[in-house]
């Protein structure tokens, strides 16, 4: 219970009752913050005990201290998916060994804030095109993924606080914005702000409902499940004004991919964006929403918009009770969270977005922040040809036409039929990004049925799909009944879930896989998702676009990014006559008619009436009970995790302090924007890697593999998965493909190239640490904490980058990596290191905290030669050395349970 210093506890009467509040107005100097900082000093007010939280912080908030203070922020719940979800709760299981195995009672191990998990990351589109796909991809799906499920079954009745949402319900994130979203949330008679931290950097989607939310490590999530606070340096916030409307023809989508380069482009990383101004009552709550789940391809925190009317007709329309939309609407305005389009809140810098000067776009071919106008992905494709040494439009030798599935037709002339560089080999719109809007996916239905019309297809090497966010999606667009005219082009439903965005993406048409492996051909992917980093959609797709819904049918219909969709025709018609994307791109009145007439209340509340009882598939799942989980040695998927095993003897080296690293080698040398998705895989396991002999070794079938993202319950395989991406860049071994490390042996002598894992275990038996040296954005992606955890595995004891993604640099002190920056200016390349080298960090050797700077020895095996220079420790906060002096976080919660057992 707070100690309310400022006696800001009041009483607010609404149309449901009354409740109690910590009123801001009670603070000085509240009125003109901005939206996200008003919701951190209520959380500050609320949590106040003198200790975690003081008088102290909440000055510092109100005084704009950003960047410079430390405060203990606490989330009202915590959100999760299954593949980052699965090895949140291995931990939490293995500490419950730990403490039962010490003769406690492993309950001292449970949820403190309400945890719900949805179960969306595992379906993959296998089968597509066919009516019966959705229920073949999810047949496939519990064959993969049973004995996971049967683990979240076993979480859900052990841990009190935690709800599975399961599958087939849809993404995350689209549930939680349409169904599990408070906004403002009551509890024991008290109002306050609905506040999140979730396992998926794009938790940042409710953003757009006004929802305080961001993404955090599993680590992260599981110390917050059992009540730790997160710890953060005040985040500025970048105010970002939108003045104007979208042009006719402009998607929501090019105004993401728009704001997204702008803010990459000033440097966002470590604040929150909120928006404001005149432009944002003409922004729709699902354009909001699509703007929000792109914070972390901005860089930036969260990317929040104040409640205001739109928020209030949301809920209505989504079916929320009458009760709770008036306590928002009424909550709000009391404390000053409702928007006012003439107010200019205190931000740290601002910046102004013209709506009306966004034009339809793409981004690509390997960062969502790489924004192209329309017509110049002919130009990208050059480009990356040129890079990779081929001609621009190069024919692929011997290359034949390929043949289509049965349930597509093809009316384009057969000389068109032959696949060339650029070639599109996956359409699919997915992802909880675009299919959160109406808008958007009314506009792709209409333009399908105009393509039908008009007699095009799809061309036969495109694997089409249509995965949408949420259940509702299907229901409005057969009301308009444009459903079967997506389906005629092949993008009928192939489940409920991420699937193809986050590399779930089944196989390419085997013809056209075979050209792409033994001929080399270059192809590429346009998906209305949010990431496109390399190699993440499928191994075999080099070459990854994000677009609006609608272009995604366009492209699949010109079926190569080597075009100007603004000049050149998509095909030619049944009639003979070219059709261009203007002639099939629908009206802004026709999109707006549809929409207007197919949406209701009733369609959410009967798609979220039932939403956490499953179908017969999870409902039959066996799941085993008790406080403990019972491990089978035998599992390919569930290992006890070794996080926790040198807990005991942390106490005894936190006794002497630190310890200066010295004589580390270098198993990795990387360049910028190093990605988690390179440093852990998420997508598919090959079966020739490292993890995929594993595997097959312990009779696991070739087709049985799965995702590297839905095997990270088991450490054995998510290690030697570690930097082992084929696209990732060892600068060490330039000529070979991802996986490899360089070995020097005990004495700087002869170079042995080998798998990272093999070298890794060499340097450990002899006793020598490691490093990775990376360069800008290190540690960008989705998989941060499985990425810190591998790092954690192979014996890496720092990261020396030019600068870290947020998420990952906190996940690697977590996992007790110390995370190490280049001074501004330097890099591995001006300092001339080549990673032939044996590194010594001074500066720590007997201290409780690691000084800001420390002194870094380069001598080169070679020749001896010597480079000097400095580093800066990446520990931000003071609860980040705390856990890092205990070896990481996870370390450091079971002690805590073990004191508090030691103290009963």
């Amino acid at each position: 219970m707070s100690i309310d210093s400022h006696h800001s506890r009041r009483r607010l009467r609404t149309a449901g009752g009354s409740v109690d509040l910590f009123h801001l107005e009670a603070v000085p100097g509240t009125e003109d913050l901005s939206f996200a900082h008003k919701v951190m000093v209520e959380n500050l007010l609320r949590h106040e005990d003198g200790d975690l939280v003081s008088v102290a912080d909440i000055k510092a908030v109100v005084e704009g201290r950003s960047g410079t203070h430390e405060i203990a922020f606490h989330p009202s719940r915590v959100f999760l998916h299954d593949t980052n979800g699965v090895p949140v709760l291995t931990d939490l299981a293995a500490m419950r060994d730990a403490v039962a195995e010490r003769g406690g009672d492993p309950g001292l191990i449970d949820g403190v804030v309400p945890a719900e998990l949805t179960v969306d990351h595992s379906v993959s589109t296998d089968f597509f095109a066919r009516p019966d796909a959705p229920l073949l991809n999810v047949r496939r799906e519990y064959e993969r993924n049973g004995e996971r499920y049967r683990f979240l079954k076993w979480g859900q009745q052990a841990l009190g606080e935690l709800k599975v949402v399961p599958p087939g319900a849809g993404i995350m994130h689209q549930i939680n914005v349409e169904y599990l979203a408070r906004v403002v949330e009551v509890r024991d008679g008290l109002a306050f702000p609905d506040t999140v931290t979730g396992t998926d950097s794009h938790t940042t989607m409710v953003n757009g409902l006004s929802v305080l939310a961001w993404g955090v490590g599993g680590i992260e999530a599981e110390a917050a499940m059992l009540g730790q606070p997160v710890s953060l340096l005040i985040p500025p916030v970048v105010g970002v004004e939108l003045v104007g409307e979208l042009r006719p023809g402009v998607t929501a989508t090019d105004l993401v991919l728009t704001v997204t380069e702008r803010m990459r482009h000033l440097g966002v990383v470590g604040s929150i964006v909120e928006f404001f101004g005149p432009g944002v009552a003409a922004t729709s709550l699902a354009t909001r929403c699509t703007l929000a789940n792109m914070s972390p391809e901005f860089g930036s925190t969260a990317a929040i918009f104040p409640i205001d009317q739109r928020t209030i007709d949301f809920l209505r329309l989504t079916g929320r009770d009458e009760e709770r939309v008036l306590l928002v609407e009424a909550y709000a305005k009391e404390q000053g969270l409702w928007h006012d389009p003439l107010r200019r809140p205190r931000f740290d810098r601002t910046v102004t977005v013209d709506l009306g000067e966004i034009v339809p776009s793409l981004a690509g071919p390997r960062r969502p922040q790489d924004r192209l106008d329309l017509g110049d992905t002919a130009r990208a494709l050059d480009r990356s040809l040129a890079d990779s040494g081929r001609s621009p439009s190069e024919p692929v030798p011997d290359s034949a036409p390929t043949t289509v599935p049965s349930s597509v037709a093809v009316s384009i002339p057969e000389v068109d039929n032959r696949p060339r560089d650029g070639a599109v080999a996956i359409a699919a719109i997915t992802s909880c990004t675009n299919t959160s809007n109406p808008a958007v996916m009314m506009a792709a239905g209409l333009l399908a049925r105009n393509a039908v019309r008009r007699g095009l297809r799809p061309r036969p090497w495109v694997k089409t799909s249509l995965a949408p966010g949420s259940r509702v999606v299907v229901d409005y667009l057969e009301r308009a009944g444009l459903m079967r005219d997506l389906e005629s082009l092949g993008f009928g439903l192939v489940g409920f879930g991420c699937m193809t965005c986050i590399g779930n993406s089944g196989a390419l048409l085997p013809e056209l896989e075979s050209e792409v492996r033994d001929q080399g051909l270059v192809v590429a992917s346009v998906t209305s998702g949010n990431r496109n980093f390399d190699g993440r959609i499928n191994n075999d797709v080099s070459l990854n676009f994000l677009a609006s819904p609608p272009l995604v049918v366009a492209f699949a219909l010109a079926g190569t990014v080597d075009i100007d969709l603004t000049a050149e025709p998509l095909g030619i018609g049944r009639d003979g006559e070219p059709v261009m994307l203007s002639d099939l791109w629908p009206t802004e009145a026709e999109v707006e008619a549809v929409s207007s007439t197919s949406i209701e209340p009733s369609m959410y509340t009967e798609v979220y009436r039932t939403l956490f009882d499953g179908d017969e598939n999870w409902q039959g799942l066996a799941a085993p009970e008790g406080p403990v989980f019972a491990w089978d040695p035998a599992s390919t998927y569930l290992q006890r995790p070794p996080f926790l095993d040198r807990v005991a003897g942390s106490a005894a080296s936190r006794a002497t302090g630190h310890r200066d690293i010295a004589g580390a080698r270098v198993l990795q040398l990387l360049g910028d924007s190093v990605t988690t998705d390179h440093i852990c895989p998420a997508g598919r396991i090959p079966s020739t890697s490292a993890a995929g002999t594993f595997l097959t070794e312990k009779g696991v079938a070739v087709r049985e593999l799965n995702t590297y993202a839905s095997r990270r319950g088991n450490w054995q395989v998510m290690r030697l998965g570690g930097f082992a991406n084929p696209r990732l860049e060892n600068r060490m071994t330039p000529d070979l493909p991802g996986g490899r490390a360089v070995d020097f042996g005990s004495d700087g002598g002869e170079r042995v190239v080998d798998a990272v894992h093999v070298v890794a275990d060499r340097h450990s038996e002899r006793g020598q640490d490691m490093i990775v040296i990376g360069g800008k954005e290190y540690g960008t992606g989705s998989s941060r904490d499985w990425a810190a955890k591998v790092t954690a595995l192979l014996g890496v004891r720092a990261v020396i980058a030019e600068s870290f993604e947020r998420i990952h640099r906190s996940n690697l002190v977590g996992m007790g990596v110390l995370p190490l920056q280049f001074e501004d200016g330097q890099s591995a390349q001006s300092l001339g290191l080549t990673g032939e080298e044996e590194y010594t960090f001074t500066g720590m050797e007997g201290l409780q905290e690691v000084p800001a700077v420390l002194e870094v020895t380069a001598r080169r095996l070679t020749n001896g030669e010597v480079v000097e220079f400095t580093v800066r420790a990446r520990l931000d906060t003071s609860r980040e050395q705390l856990y890092y002096r205990h070896g990481g976080l996870l370390p450091y919660i079971l002690e805590q349970a073990l004191q508090r057992l030691g103290s009963d």
